[in-house]
């Protein structure tokens, strides 16, 4: 049977959602054009998604640079530049926030390095500004990690949760920020501090940093090879869950783009991947999603030991589900745990039971935690967040359950041939 035969075509919506994501790339492909049909109901469903896939103000910059505004209402285009100048205030007050952290991890001495954030620009992001960004991620290594805790807490922030090697913090936070808010700037906070391990025998990252003069700042961020890698991991570690942010997908395409001719480059990230299955592996899923969804970008020097090495029924489902993922939306479904199991006979460990994953035995973490002197209205707040958080959880295990039980059946059927 074809490939072709076995996925199925896209919904309206997720047309419109790919003609938008499309925009992003050169050539400008005639699909782009759907958007000039959109009624005032589905520019309201694109809009949602664009800002919580973090594309909207990528999307916004593209049609000025074409001069395509025109293909916007008037009333979506104002919407997106109030957007705009509202994550530009974001932007520098987060911006400061991190020159102040990292000022204090350099006057402690720390080994440490910026993940994500500035250190994109400008392979991966054109202007700051235009990223939605909701934290500040610093690699630390193991024996700096209490000292960057008793700075971030010198500045007022407090350990929020504790995920594996991530230790995350928020200082002002506030519960309940609905989409039209979410560019605002409340000088509220968060950071996560990845503490970084040493494996006898193998450089860390921390040992390979690079230095770069940002925003006035001298700062360490990873290599450009860690980088690279650590981007495209990120990005497969969303694919392997609920949902999936498209920016992650848009974001490491630019910066495979970038030096897509640099042979000497692809060089060294195949060496720094080496004997590392998890990374040839996931950069292979995500390579193989977004060519499926944007077209050709990466070079036969990255794609010959990723891609190609592809399993059969590991490439069949992102052949089959990858534009579910990229064009898909909060809170998702389950089709990954699909993908996790073929994963975990190529050789990755799977991060937990499918019977826990498909019927979780836990409630869900708080959106937020108590605060000192907490009044009873925001206490309120918090608990009827809790529980609204607790209500939408219940309803997607009962909704999605039911459906991976039966598209779990398709897919034996339908990878049969390919095995």
């Amino acid at each position: 049977m074809a490939i072709d035969s076995k996925v199925d075509p896209l919904r309206s919506e997720q047309q419109t959602r790919l003609a938008a994501l499309l925009t992003l790339c050169d050539p400008l492909p005639q699909q782009s054009l759907r958007m000039l049909t959109l009624s005032a109901k589905e520019w309201e469903k694109l809009l949602r998604w664009l800002h919580m896939s973090g594309l909207a103000l990528y999307f916004l910059n593209r049609l000025v640079e074409l001069d395509l505004c025109d293909l916007l209402p008037p009333s979506v285009f104002t919407r997106l530049h109030l957007n705009l100048i509202e994550n530009t205030q974001r932007t520098r007050s987060m911006i400061a926030e991190s020159i102040a952290i990292q000022q204090g991890f350099q006057k402690a001495g720390l080994t440490y390095a910026n993940l994500k954030g500035l250190s994109l620009c400008p392979n991966s992001v054109p202007k700051p500004e235009l990223r939605l960004q909701f934290d500040l991620d610093f690699l630390v290594t193991e024996g700096c990690a209490s000292e960057a805790q008793r700075i971030l807490e010198r500045r007022g922030y407090r350990l929020y949760a504790i995920s594996g090697r991530s230790w995350e913090f928020k200082f002002n936070e506030r519960p309940g920020v609905s989409v039209k808010d979410i560019y605002k700037d409340y000088q509220s906070y968060a950071v996560e501090l990845h503490v970084e391990s040493s494996v006898p025998g193998r450089t860390s990252p921390a040992e390979r940093l690079e230095w770069r003069e940002l925003h006035g700042m001298r700062m360490p961020v990873l290599s450009s090879v860690d980088l690279l890698v650590g981007q495209g991991l990120h990005a497969f570690k969303h694919i392997c869950g609920e949902s999936s942010r498209a920016a992650h997908l848009l974001e490491f395409r630019r910066n495979v783009l970038s030096r897509r001719d640099d042979n000497a480059f692809w060089r060294e990230v195949q060496v720094a991947a080496m004997d590392d299955t998890r990374a040839s592996l996931g950069l292979g899923v995500v390579i193989l999603l977004i060519t499926g969804v944007m077209g050709e970008f990466a070079p036969r020097a990255l794609t010959a030991w990723t891609v190609d090495d592809l399993p059969q029924p590991v490439r069949l489902w992102v052949e089959i589900y990858g534009h579910r993922v990229a064009l898909g939306s909060f809170p998702g479904n389950k089709l990954y745990l699909l993908l996790q199991k073929e994963l975990h006979i190529a050789g990755l460990p799977q991060k937990r039971p499918l019977r826990r994953a498909l019927f979780p035995s836990r409630l869900p973490p708080p959106v937020t935690r108590a605060i000192p002197n907490e009044s009873l209205p925001v206490r309120i707040l918090r608990y009827s967040m809790y529980l609204q958080l607790i209500l939408e959880r219940l309803r997607f295990h009962i909704m999605e359950g039911p459906r991976f039980a039966l598209e779990s059946r398709r897919w034996r059927r339908m990878k049969e041939p390919a095995q």
